[in-house]
């Protein structure tokens, strides 16, 4: 376990960079609800959200937890954040250049999932 992040100063920096420009469309960070409904609280109507399972590396502490206590997959997907503490919503041509900037931060990012219309909510890829 490892105390938690704080994206503040790094966040800041990236908005910054793209104030005149639309780039940044959202920004959730993953409580309580997991990364599905933290996620879909920020999506507007007519916006549905693809995330790819693989696309980041889960911390073992969560398979350790879900073996201990027994927890259903997507028990485990609803209450924890699975080692996503922070999702940006961005423009798809912006996506490199931001994940620079974060790496320059110090921060791991990748990009792990894609936006599209179709019925508001969240589904996993």
């Amino acid at each position: 376990m490892r105390p938690t992040r704080i994206y503040v100063r790094p966040l800041r920096a990236v908005l910054a960079k793209y104030k005149v420009k639309s780039v940044v469309h959202g920004i959730a960070h993953i409580t309580g609800g997991g990364l599905r409904e933290n996620l879909e609280r920020i999506l507007p109507t007519g916006v549905q959200v693809t995330i790819d399972r693989d696309a980041w590396p889960r911390p073992p502490v969560f398979g350790w937890i879900q073996r201990l206590g027994e927890i259903e997959p997507d028990e485990m997907d609803q209450v924890f954040n699975m080692g996503v503490g922070l999702v940006l919503v961005v423009s798809p041509y912006y996506a490199e250049s931001i994940r620079h900037q974060l790496a320059d931060a110090g921060l791991e990012s990748w990009t792990i999932g894609h936006v599209q219309s179709g019925e508001r909510g969240v589904v996993w890829g």
